[in-house]
C-alpha cells in the first residue's frame, strides 16, 4: 500500500552525539543492518532491492531532490530473503547502481533514523517521518522532521538533496 513520508538526508560528523540524544528519548533501538541496495533502471522514480539482516523489501519511490525536509512517495513490498525477485529484476531492468551501507535503525512513534555509514561515501543520518496509515498528515510529518533536524543541530550546508545511489553514480 503506497503511503507518505517527509524525510531528512544530512552529512553527519557527530553520529556518537546522535546516537546519544536518540538513547535519552528512549528510541526504540531495531538493531545494526548490513544492507546492499540494488537499484533499478526505471523511467519513473526509483526502484531498488534491499536485501539486508533486518530489512529485505523491494522499493519504489518518486522524490523530489530538494534539501531539507522532502516527500516522498514510497510502495513497499516486503520480499523474502534470498529469493529470486533479484535476478529476475535484473534480467527485466538491469542495475543502475549498487549502494552499501551499515545502518543502525531507531523508531521513536512513527519516526524512523537512520545512522549510516556508507561505502564509498561516509557517515549520514537519516530521518524519516512516516504516515503508513495516511492519519497524521504532511504537516505533522514535517514539524517531525524540523523538530529533529534542529534537535540533532544538523547545518543547512551538511542537507542532501539526493539519495545514495545519485551520490555514487558520478563514481
Amino acid at each position: 500500500m503506497p503511503h507518505i513520508n517527509i524525510e531528512i538526508k544530512a552529512k553527519s560528523n557527530n553520529q556518537d552525539k546522535i546516537r546519544a540524544i536518540l538513547k535519552s528519548r528512549n528510541a526504540d533501538f531495531k538493531g545494526v543492518d548490513n544492507q546492499i541496495d540494488t537499484y533499478f533502471n526505471v523511467n519513473v522514480g526509483r526502484l531498488k532491492l534491499r536485501e539486508g539482516e533486518i530489512e529485505n523489501c523491494l522499493i519504489h519511490y518518486n522524490r523530489e531532490n530538494k534539501e531539507g525536509p522532502k516527500q516522498s512517495n514510497v510502495t513497499l513490498y516486503r520480499s523474502a530473503p534470498k529469493s529470486s525477485l533479484k535476478e529476475a529484476l535484473i534480467k527485466a531492468l538491469g542495475i543502475l547502481v549498487v549502494v552499501d551501507k551499515k545502518r543502525e535503525i531507531y523508531f521513536i512513534d512513527n519516526v524512523k533514523f537512520h545512522i549510516d555509514t556508507v561505502k564509498d561515501l561516509g557517515n549520514f543520518i537519516e530521518i524519516e517521518a512516516i504516515d503508513t496509515e495516511g492519519n497524521i498528515g504532511k504537516e505533522k510529518l514535517l514539524e517531525q522532521c524540523q523538530f529533529f533536524l534542529d534537535l540533532f543541530n544538523i547545518p543547512q550546508e551538511d542537507l542532501v538533496s539526493v539519495s545514495y545511489s545519485d551520490l555514487l553514480l558520478p563514481k
